[in-house]
């Protein structure tokens, strides 16, 4: 049987990192896949066009396919900006959950300035938005899913619960 594809979407700081590593500690088969680990492999000194993303998120998406083909369950850990790419997912992928942490761009910044661990993240990603770097959010859209699996918003709800509702969007799906 194919595995399942969860894609935790939402701005940098958001709470995708710890949201993907909470569910992970919970099913230990779960493989995770990061954009930010996958850009510094793909593109060792990054742009962020447009034209650059396009490639990484559809590579992105042709990995969590294969890998729920083989069987196995992955979650994807990217902020995953253009619905476009979420949507390839949705449809390459038969068993697909689409996570959307909502956060405003504010409490982000703020989390962003206290994280210790970025997962690969480039750091002070806010600050470079303000200068206009290409921020999700900021100086580039975000589009916000239109129909996702689930909704969290995480400037008030804890990782705890959150885990607990993608578990039960898990459990539609298996």
């Amino acid at each position: 049987m194919a595995g399942i594809a969860l894609w935790i979407t939402g701005l940098p700081g958001s709470g995708k990192s710890t949201v993907s590593d909470a569910v992970k500690q919970k099913h230990s088969d779960f493989v995770i896949l990061r954009m930010d680990e996958l850009r510094k492999v793909a593109t060792p000194a990054p742009t962020y066009s447009q034209t650059e993303r396009d490639i990484l998120y559809r590579c992105l998406v042709f990995m969590a396919k294969t890998l729920t083909e083989l069987g196995h369950d992955v979650i994807i850990d990217a902020t995953g900006n253009m619905r476009k790419w979420r949507e390839l997912a949705r449809k390459l992928i038969p068993r697909y959950v689409e996570v959307y942490l909502k956060c405003s761009v504010a409490v982000c910044m703020e989390r962003e300035k206290r994280r210790f661990d970025t997962h690969a993240a480039p750091e002070d990603i806010y600050e470079k938005g303000k200068k206009g770097w290409p921020v999700p959010g900021m100086a580039a859209p975000y589009e916000e899913p239109l129909n996702p699996e689930l909704t969290v918003d995480t400037e008030t709800v804890s990782v705890e619960d959150a885990v607990k509702l993608v578990q039960k969007a898990i459990d539609k799906v298996r």
